[in-house]
């Protein structure tokens, strides 16, 4: 999910007043204004993607470093879709700040706008991520100091970065098993097009010498530079394919496997492995050596082309006909990858409002519902400007109202111990004993031990009507440190093996859960969070007008059934086994 954005105007408004009425700056936010050149561009006078990359990492570790104290180096970037192209003439704005440090690495987001200075207009090109990692200095193993965010924007990035980090620590492993499956469904979709083009006439090599010029200040080579050469050999065996000038769409997330220095040679290779209708996979490999060493793996990476018309609209492309063994796991693993990349954009990149309440759940997505899952709980979480609507024996009743979405939120203390009232509330089944409104729970799918999908079913609010049932995926988390709350995040998804029945109308839930912090080690405060839905509303519309205090008995409820269970916990147990 794409958390609220920067925003344009940020570039030009980066000062932000605080309740205290101190005027704030982000001390880790770093600038960067270039006017494109055409020395900048290429023969369609449009800025060259690898240029804007080598000024989006500088930018970011100016920032790294300056958070950091000390030199640092790219370790990874997430995917990055680039909305627009540059002109010759127009201004790149880039600003860069840390989101959020952890031992010695840090995210830096990213944010890239253009300015046409003739009309004054000002567009974003590309949001993206990049993780630095500090290096060591004399006295060893450097240790970061926090990131304090201060605004409302500043706790929701720095609250989903540690959700992006997570994803980026399963993203190698999560990915190789989703291409390992896809591929072998995939296994003859291998098909001879007439026509079709030999991937063999698309391969590229190359090789650059790294010289002082191409490299940093601590001497190894620059990953922008480097990122720029791979989209160089990229961008030559798109062109080879379609015999026009390509434009590159998206970088899949990467990772730099080790560094690389002034003297290496780095050897670049790049070919089509697969095309579709309108777009193009072309996988990019980076290699170095030094005199008479073995190469050594720098980095992989996998690029988007479209070929535009005069209107900007894409192309027809030629088909592929992929060579032999190697050739053909390629063919197959892009198309793999097209189907995550498309399940990735839809899930994560459309705002909340273009995203139907209840997606399609299966193994290719769902490392990115359960990342939308949890940060849509972070993002209201981090919103402040609720109000009281009841309050009843210290069980508070919040609302809020945006963009004609109307959210509500429960908050109460116990005396119990967080990690307790974390595992208690974990599995749904359990909240039978204390919510009125669950009817009936069973798992439907143990996805992993973070991710559960369960079914409730909730009893009718008019006499002699239908119940309501769901479908629901549960993701749970444990604190990254000590400032992170327990988060238990629940939204609709659909199975196919469990479609509506007539015995029930289907309820749909976008985004609700528990917010659980450890005020000390016998207190929590729970906070229960749900964005309002025609399934969710009737059951506490009553509640929120001041008719009906039903959500008081839940949570007291609630609240005694923690108290009872306590003593019972030893060991956290289990995630919950599917039946």
């Amino acid at each position: 999910m794409e958390s609220p954005e920067l925003g344009v105007g940020s570039l030009k408004d980066a000062l932000f007043i605080l309740e205290s009425g101190e005027v704030y700056r982000n001390p880790t936010e770093v600038k960067m204004s270039q006017i494109v050149l055409p020395c900048h561009a290429n023969h369609c006078g449009e800025l060259s993607v690898g240029q804007l990359l080598k000024w989006m990492d500088s930018t970011a570790c100016l920032s790294a470093e300056r958070h950091a104290g000390c030199s640092c180096i790219t370790a990874s970037v997430d995917d990055i879709h680039f909305e627009h192209t540059i002109g010759v003439g127009q201004v790149v704005n880039i600003i860069a700040k840390v989101n959020r440090a952890f031992t010695s690495s840090m995210e830096v987001g990213i944010l890239v706008t253009c300015e046409d200075l003739y009309i004054g207009k000002e567009w974003k090109v590309c949001r993206a991520f990049a993780s630095f990692v500090a290096r060591r200095t004399e006295t060893g193993k450097v240790q970061l100091k926090q990131v304090i965010p201060h605004t409302q924007l500043e706790q929701v990035e720095y609250s989903l970065a540690a959700e992006r980090r997570r994803m980026r620590l399963i993203h190698v492993e999560t990915i190789t098993d989703l291409l390992s499956n896809c591929a072998a469904q995939l296994a003859g979709e291998c098909q001879e097009h007439k026509d079709a083009i030999p991937a063999e006439k698309t391969r590229v090599e190359s090789v650059e010498l790294v010289l002082p010029p191409h490299a940093n200040h601590q001497v190894s080579t620059f990953g922008g530079q480097i990122m720029a050469w791979m989209e160089n050999v990229a961008t030559i065996a798109a062109s080879r394919l379609c015999n026009a000038h390509p434009t590159l769409r998206s970088i899949d997330m990467f990772h730099f496997r080790g560094p690389s220095h002034i003297g290496d040679r780095l050897v670049l290779k790049a070919i089509v492995n697969n095309s579709f209708k309108t777009s193009m996979e072309v996988g990019v490999c980076a290699e170095a050596y030094k005199g008479g060493e073995p190469l050594r793996h720098i980095n992989s990476a996998f690029m988007t082309f479209e070929v535009l018309d005069g209107d900007r609209k894409p192309c027809m492309l030629p088909r592929i006909r992929p060579e032999p063994v190697d050739g053909k796991r390629r063919y197959q693993e892009a198309l793999a990858r097209k189907k995550i990349r498309l399940d990735r954009k839809y899930i994560i990149t459309s705002k909340q409002t273009q995203v139907p309440l209840s997606v399609p759940w299966d193994q290719s997505n769902q490392m990115y519902l359960s990342l939308n899952n949890v940060s849509a709980l972070k993002i209201m979480v981090a919103k402040t400007n609720w109000v009281l609507t009841s309050e009843k024996n210290k069980v508070s009743l919040y609302t809020l109202e945006e963009n004609q979405v109307l959210c509500f939120k429960v908050e109460m203390k116990v005396n119990i111990p967080a990690d307790q009232t974390f595992h208690l509330l974990s599995d749904l089944r359990k909240r039978m004993e204390w919510d009125r409104h669950y009817e009936k729970c069973e798992v439907v799918l143990q996805a992993d031990e973070e991710d559960t999908i369960y079914r409730v079913a909730s009893p009718s609010i008019t006499k002699g009507g239908k119940g309501q049932d769901f479908i629901m995926l549960a993701s749970r988390r444990q604190p990254c440190d000590a400032r992170d709350p327990y988060l238990i995040a629940v939204r609709s998804v659909t199975l196919p093996t469990h479609p509506p029945t007539d015995d029930y109308t289907r309820g749909e839930v976008l985004c609700a859960g528990f917010c659980i912090w450890e005020e000390s080690s016998s207190v929590t405060k729970i906070t229960y969070y749900n964005q309002a839905t025609p399934g969710v509303l009737p059951y506490i519309s009553r509640d929120i007008v001041g008719l009906s205090s039903s959500y008081y008995c839940i949570f007291s409820a609630c609240s005694d059934f923690l108290k009872a269970n306590k003593t019972c916990l030893g060991a956290p147990p289990p995630p919950p086994a599917a039946p």
